[in-house]
């Protein structure tokens, strides 16, 4: 799965376009290196988000296509 999909569907950032703008910014990283929107994420990618002066860092435990927004959080771990 894309990585801008993947941020949306995991509700990590709410918004696809929202992804792809951070993605291109540089502000996501995939195991230690700039990701590009399109990169495919595995299970056990670690990615970085940075935000302003916020940080999150999550590892991938699964990959779907849809998921509900309450069992979203099911898809990764915060590090």
């Amino acid at each position: 799965m894309r990585l801008d999909k993947y941020l949306k569907v995991s509700r990590l950032i709410k918004r696809r376009p929202v992804a792809n703008e951070a993605c291109d910014a540089g502000r996501i990283l995939v195991n230690d290196k700039v990701a590009k929107a399109s990169l495919n994420v595995k299970v056990g990618d670690v990615i970085e988000i940075r935000f302003g002066n916020k940080n999150t860092k999550v590892e991938v435990l699964s990959i779907e296509e849809t998921y509900k927004k309450e069992e979203a959080k099911e898809l990764y771990k915060y590090l």
